[in-house]
């Protein structure tokens, strides 16, 4: 499949791809001894709903809605969701939007590797990109120079190929419904 019909979402089965993560989570935490709770696991869920980066506090209050229509009610406490969030991180399940301070689901969670973002500004879909030409070229650039890397972040903002042949601008609007990267 084509790079743009992996972002716009032509042809995809977003049930499918959820469950796919929700298993690859499952295998990869397995295999680091990591333990993937019910909570993390509900977490890793919400956020892999949409393809566009969700925030915390989003996170929160979808993750209290769900608890309130299963009969447990109570607000989820920030804290709670950010040692979830943390662990998804570590184990490579999840990666950090840093220019939204959101986070989306990582599509290849059992090959560690640094997350690279095509982000579309008009319906918020962001596609990861495979970092390891630019990756290697960052960083032998920066040893050429004795440059010391402490963090990279790459975040392309745009608009997607769906966007582009609707004609829409810059307006953010909801995500195109089962969208994947």
């Amino acid at each position: 499949m084509a790079d743009a019909e992996r972002f716009t979402g032509d042809e995809h089965d977003h049930d499918h791809c959820v469950a796919d993560a929700l298993a690859a989570a499952e295998v990869v935490c397995r295999q680091r001894g990591a333990r993937l709770t019910d909570l993390r696991r509900q977490v890793l869920e919400l956020i892999w709903e949409s393809h566009a980066p969700i925030g915390a506090y989003e996170l929160i209050d979808k993750l209290s809605r769900a608890r309130e229509s299963d009969g447990e009610g109570g607000r989820v406490a920030p804290p709670t969701v950010y040692r979830a969030l943390e662990f998804l991180i570590e184990q490579g399940l999840v990666h950090r939007i840093e220019s939204r301070n959101a986070f989306v689901g990582c599509a290849q969670p059992e090959h560690p590797h640094r997350g690279y973002f095509l982000i579309c500004e008009t319906c918020g879909v962001a596609h990861e990109l495979g970092g390891g030409a630019l990756d290697a070229n960052l960083r032998a650039t920066a040893r050429d120079m004795g440059f010391e890397i402490r963090r990279i972040t790459i975040e392309v903002a745009g608009r997607c190929p769906a966007c582009c042949r609707a004609g829409t601008d810059a307006r953010p609007r909801p995500p195109h419904a089962g969208e994947h990267a």
